[in-house]
């Protein structure tokens, strides 16, 4: 469901994926390329189109670059497979942050965040205000955030692996779906790509 024509249009013209342009004029050797070679290189070099799909995931963009089946314009006999195709389109928009590597999400980075936060207000209550009697249970309690931030971050990493799996999973099934309507002739795949993303307008 990611459109690829778009994709190296993208990659070319917006500044967003500068990074991945730099690598694929590094493969290409030279700074000028057309959408043409991106292209290739996307095909010979699958890591290109995973960071396109992981800064698109980072900024809050899609990666499933075909809209909504208008419900209005297809056959009665079609209505509840489109219905429930854009039903799954709904659900994986809403998962597709999970598809993110958790160690990479801005969850971890919170998390690591506080617990600096946490530790610096520890050293300020021990040194600055001379509670040198009370620092083994500030660092006891300094201790215990770390266990709950350890445990927060397991319960997370955990639904993120779960939520990916549903995603390839659904991902799979929606694709299929398309295809099928597509074949009995209730819908046109090339009617329902965005190729453009407003984001970037």
């Amino acid at each position: 469901m990611i459109h690829l024509k778009r994709v190296a249009n993208e990659i070319k013209n917006i500044g967003l994926y500068d990074l991945v342009l730099q690598d694929v004029q590094k493969i290409v050797g030279t700074t000028k390329v057309t959408e043409d070679q991106i292209l290739e290189i996307i095909n010979s070099h699958p890591q290109i189109l995973e960071d396109y799909e992981q800064i698109n995931v980072e900024y809050n963009l899609s990666n499933i670059h075909i809209r909504d089946i208008d419900l209005t314009q297809v056959d009665e006999s079609c209505k509840k497979e489109a219905s429930e195709i854009n039903s799954n389109l709904a659900h994986l928009r809403k998962i597709e942050p999970y598809t993110l590597d958790f160690e990479q999400s801005s969850t971890l980075v919170i998390i690591f965040s506080i617990e600096f936060f946490v530790l610096f207000s520890v050293q300020y209550f021990i040194v600055l205000m001379d509670l040198k009697e009370w620092q083994i249970l500030i660092y006891s309690l300094f201790a215990s955030s770390i266990a709950v931030a350890y445990w927060y971050a397991k319960k997370v990493q955990k639904k993120y692996a779960v939520n990916s799996k549903i995603y390839e999973e659904k991902y799979a099934q929606t694709v299929e779906m398309i295809d099928k309507l597509q074949e009995q002739g209730c819908i046109e795949k090339s009617d329902l790509i965005i190729e453009r993303c407003e984001e970037h307008v």
